[in-house]
């Protein structure tokens, strides 16, 4: 079940990423890689730091951080 819920997750993340950084989202697939690789990237930040999340929001927003690094991450070496 918690897979189910990670996927959900991801997704919304993903969401949430295409609208802050570009405007929209990537499309269902799209908005899954990113908000899974969000989660890992975010959660790394996040323990950095010191914080620990245990509810599906802040580990929503978490993944949506860490998406939106990702994402820009990509655009700056795009661009060397």
């Amino acid at each position: 079940m918690r897979f189910l819920a990670w996927i959900v997750i991801g997704i919304v993340a993903g969401w949430l990423t295409g609208l802050v950084v570009k405007g929209r989202g990537y499309g269902l697939v799209g908005d899954l890689v990113v908000g899974l690789l969000g989660g890992l990237i975010g959660g790394w930040l996040f323990h950095l730091l010191g914080w620990t999340v245990t509810t599906w929001l802040a580990e929503t927003i978490v993944a949506a951080v860490g998406g939106v690094v990702l994402v820009t991450l990509v655009r700056l070496l795009r661009r060397l």
